[in-house]
């Protein structure tokens, strides 16, 4: 029988991948625990189990009275004898209790062990199998464990069909009363840069490095890339010959398109960049709102947009700036015809404010380079006594206001 119960714990050690001193362990304590239970006893109970040998021994610590010697209250002393227990009065009952406290601490070593493995894998991406799905969620194997693919984690309009073998990014490792639960993601933008990791030698050496990463998960994403190697292009080493290391990656994805884009120190150029395959042709920032508007050639300007703003949209998730495209046709006839945008009533209502002729206002205004087609209104009491002063052949110039400009609110 002991030969029997050691092939058992080999087993388990095997199966279950369980150090065997944990399970010794374990076997020893059940074993302990159960031998008390059954008999009633509260004795101490020591185990013995020797593998090489294949033999198990229990011995238990009964207690044996003797007189002791001549005390003033004539107290006895209880001394501790071992004595060996034989396995085969282990019953039925006790041999059952035993096996459910093995089983139960099997269960614990192993959600401790798969813990232990999964969560320093957080940020990895690992080959998965798809088992099942329900409306909430997609069950995937990894190995001998299986994680989650929640609806909100999954590429959408992807099938998930049985034993389909998908690469996942472990999102999340959760320690539960029910073992660790383990979070998986197909939509998370470092599943990109991972995937690249795999297929782009340069990308996992170091020489090529990713700076950011916009996607929208199973239609498009843009990938802005930068060499530490002036003898490397980053962008030809990503696409690789042919497109095979960059078409390897959108086959993964089912098809979701990737543009790789050089990322470059210049904000201005950057932007450009980051909004092709559409050319532009200026840039103009706004940093205190870190905004820019984007002049585009008209022939461009859908494109640069992109279909429903999503080339657009991505530019601006990938670059950081918070992008407003302008054709180019739109631009010039901002700035060319600023006398066109500025309504007289208006005018004339900034030339009643400040106690002034509307004419004279306006051409005061020209004269002195003055944009009056803004979309604030930043007049002053101090502005609007030098507009007086100039117009009564005062000295001075606008140039000398804060900003150098008077603006009239169009709103």
């Amino acid at each position: 029988m002991n030969g029997e119960f050691i092939d058992a714990l080999e087993q388990l050690h095997k199966e279950k991948d369980i150090p065997m001193s944990s399970l010794l362990q374990t076997v020893a304590a059940a074993m302990s625990s159960a031998y008390r239970k059954h008999h009633g006893v509260n004795e101490e109970v020591r185990v013995e189990i020797d593998p090489a040998n294949r033999t198990v021994k229990m011995f238990a610590q009964r207690p044996v009275a003797q007189p002791a010697e001549e005390t003033d209250d004539d107290q006895q002393q209880v001394i501790y004898q071992e004595h060996e227990i034989d396995t085969a009065e282990f019953g039925r009952i006790a041999a059952q209790t035993a096996k459910q406290v093995v089983m139960q601490r099997v269960r614990e070593a192993e959600r401790e062990r798969d813990y232990e493995e999964f969560i320093d894998r957080i940020g990895e991406v690992v080959t998965g199998e798809v088992q099942r799905r329900d409306a909430h969620r997609v069950y995937v194997t990894l190995g001998r464990v299986e994680a989650i693919l929640p609806v909100r984690e999954q590429i959408p309009g992807e099938p998930y069909r049985f034993n389909d073998r998908i690469k996942v990014y472990i999102l999340d490792v959760r320690d539960t009363t029910k073992g660790p639960q383990i979070v998986l993601s197909r939509t998370h933008p470092t599943l990109i840069v991972r995937l690249f990791e795999l297929e782009v030698p340069e990308v996992y050496e170091g020489i090529v490095e990713i700076k950011s990463v916009a996607r929208e998960p199973g239609v498009r994403s843009k990938v802005a890339v930068q060499s530490h190697d002036p003898q490397v292009d980053p962008v030809g080493a990503c696409v690789g010959h042919r497109g095979a290391r960059v078409q390897a990656i959108v086959d993964e994805l089912r098809g979701e398109k990737i543009d790789i884009v050089r990322y470059n120190e210049d904000a201005g150029e950057y932007l450009k960049s980051g909004l092709s395959p559409a050319k532009v042709s200026q840039v103009v920032f706004d940093e205190a709102e870190h905004s820019a508007v984007v002049i585009a050639p008209d022939d461009q300007l859908s494109l640069a947009i992109g279909r429903r703003g999503q080339n657009v949209r991505l530019a601006a998730q990938l670059t950081g700036w918070r992008i407003d495209i302008r054709s180019q046709s739109e631009w010039t006839e901002a700035g060319a015809e600023p006398e066109a945008k500025a309504e007289p009533m208006r005018v004339y209502e900034l030339a009643r404010e400040l106690g002034v002729e509307s004419r004279d206002l306006v051409e005061i205004l020209q004269e002195e380079g003055v944009d009056i087609t803004s979309h604030a209104s930043n007049v002053t009491p101090e502005q609007g006594q030098m507009v007086r002063e100039l117009l009564t052949g005062g000295t001075g110039t606008l140039a000398e206001l804060e900003a150098g400009e008077i603006t009239i609110d169009l709103e």
